[in-house]
């Protein structure tokens, strides 16, 4: 039976910094799941790296034992690691798209790690890819062989992720987040691809996960991790019905839950679009040939009232960012859009568009690739008063971005600095003040809290909350995760292949779900509540 035991791990990043991971001792077996749990930073990552030795030549780490079905693991020599990593060992990474090369094929990919470990033939690592392709269910695999990363999904992607990790018959499987900005019904196919694979294979999985949810509904066991310790370890079961540690029961408390807010008939209608489409040209088989369309957004009707929250689900290109972005006339398109009593499509050019940018903002994914690296917080947030109000002095520029910081909950000095100075919450919050200096009465947030982990999503979701009551504001609050829009939404669309196949109030359609596309994607999201008697 395998077994990896790690006992009292302790890594620092030179001699005189403190330990990222501090005496932990962790113990997987055979056909079972160990869950390891925590917010970014608390040493998750760094614990699964230091089994294969991945970490920079800085790290220093140091264990009273590693050991793999009894053998020392901790002190093998180079040529021996190779033999660890990608064969008795397998690694799921996190985001599969930089950890695959986008210069090889998929089958060449696979076929490299076959010929290191197995020396196998180019025909019989060709046979052995085609049944790991078939064994973790992408489709017709015959195809996906010569296919690159850039021309899979998210979810196919991980799935050779998961072949490539199998490839060489590990007993153990390290999957170090493997599900994170996936859709619902995406993650819900990975993980249970996986848990098929642990049982049929007998692999000891490690799964490194900040989602509470994904631990109940899959995890024997769990171990709970805060600043490089482990505070708790238990069945999974009894950990989270019964926390015993502080963090433990802070974590759980962050899963959004809760009744959602009731929708306000008597409200005044702030946003309305009537038969609204976005169509995208496609290729064409000759010149005199007639142009074919992809549409996007096929005729999408909504009302969102002033100061209420209208959630959109769906999955990837469900069309949830096209309509975002044709909301926000950032995208050509047809039909109505309708902010209060103007109706935006109708206006042509910058000089018509210009006083109406100010009173609608957008809140992006990913704040890291949205704030401009080589501007201090200050000169990101002031740029909408430069450019939409040119005759304010500049001190009362300066005066309005520390009282919007303080506004975000961030301190005012904090403008000095540079984005990469703060955490991913920190960021989004500057992002949300970025969006807010201008007063603007629509804010459009596209996955603002995907990234994030659990307890930043509520923090970043009460801070949400709190600007709505403080402002009157009005959301489109766009996301795949059901769970924080349930939370935060008055009203609900759910969107697939570019049409909304169902609205109205959010619990409303979370009680009593109308569509089989809208039932499956409650019940990849809430399985968990009712496998377990978790208050989430």
């Amino acid at each position: 039976m395998s077994r990896l035991e790690i006992r009292n791990l302790s890594v620092r990043f030179g001699t005189d910094q403190p330990p990222v991971v501090d005496d932990v001792s962790l113990s997987l077996t055979a056909g079972r799941m160990l869950a390891l749990v925590g917010e970014s930073g608390s040493g998750k990552s760094v614990t699964a790296l230091s089994i294969l030795r991945l970490l920079p030549p800085q790290a220093s780490v140091q264990a009273m034992a590693m050991t793999l079905n009894d053998e020392d693991i901790l002190h093998l020599p180079e040529n021996a690691l190779r033999g660890l990593r990608g064969g008795r060992i397998g690694m799921v990474f996190q985001e599969p798209l930089s950890a695959l090369n986008p210069l090889h094929t998929v089958e060449k990919q696979i076929n490299e790690s076959l010929a290191i470990h197995q020396g196998l033939s180019r025909n019989a690592a060709r046979q052995r890819t085609l049944e790991l392709l078939e064994q973790v269910h992408l489709p017709e695999p015959d195809t996906m062989l010569g296919r690159y990363p850039h021309q899979l999904s998210g979810g196919q992607r991980q799935r050779v992720m998961i072949a490539l990790a199998l490839a060489n018959n590990p007993s153990v499987l390290i999957a170090d987040e493997p599900t994170t900005a996936l859709d619902v019904t995406v993650q819900a196919g990975i993980l249970d691809l996986l848990k098929q694979l642990q049982a049929e294979l007998g692999l000891a999985v490690l799964l490194i996960t900040h989602d509470l949810g994904v631990v109940a509904r899959y995890a024997e066991d769990i171990a709970v991790m805060h600043h490089g310790r482990i505070v708790e370890t238990g069945a999974t079961e009894q950990v989270l019905a019964a926390p015993q540690d502080d963090y433990t029961r802070h974590l759980l408390a962050a899963e959004p839950g809760g009744e959602p807010p009731v929708p306000d008939p008597g409200r005044p209608v702030h946003l309305q679009t009537r038969d609204l489409q976005v169509r995208f040209v496609q290729n064409s088989s000759g010149l005199l040939a007639r142009k074919q369309y992809f549409h996007a957004v096929d005729g999408v009707d909504l009302t969102l009232r002033r100061g209420e929250t209208l959630g959109v689900v769906g999955e990837s290109g469900s069309g949830k960012s096209t309509l975002a972005l044709a909301i926000l006339r950032l995208l050509e398109s047809r039909g109505e859009i309708w902010l209060e009593d103007t109706r935006l499509d109708a206006l042509r050019g910058n000089r018509q568009l210009r006083p109406w940018r100010a009173r609608m903002q957008v809140v992006f994914q990913d704040p890291w690739s949205t704030l401009n690296p080589r501007m201090t917080v200050g000169q990101i947030i002031e740029e909408g008063l430069k450019v939409h109000q040119r005759q304010m002095p500049q001190a009362q520029r300066e005066q309005n971005v520390a009282t919007m910081l303080t506004e975000v909950g961030l301190p005012a000095e904090c403008r000095h600095r540079y984005p990469h100075e703060f955490s991913g919450g920190q960021r989004q919050r500057i992002a949300i003040a970025r969006a807010l200096i201008l007063r603007p009465a629509l804010l459009v947030l596209d996955e603002p809290t995907s990234a994030l982990d659990r307890s930043v999503q509520h923090q970043v979701l009460e801070l949400l909350r709190d600007l709505q009551a403080r402002h009157a504001l009005s959301y489109v609050f766009i996301s795949h995760d059901l769970k924080l829009v349930r939370a935060i939404s008055h009203e609900l669309i759910v969107m697939r292949h570019g049409k909304a196949l169902e609205s109205g109030p959010t619990e409303a359609i979370f009680r009593a779900p109308q569509h089989d596309y809208t039932r499956s994607l409650i019940d990849a999201a809430f399985s968990t509540e009712r496998k377990y008697q978790v208050a989430f």
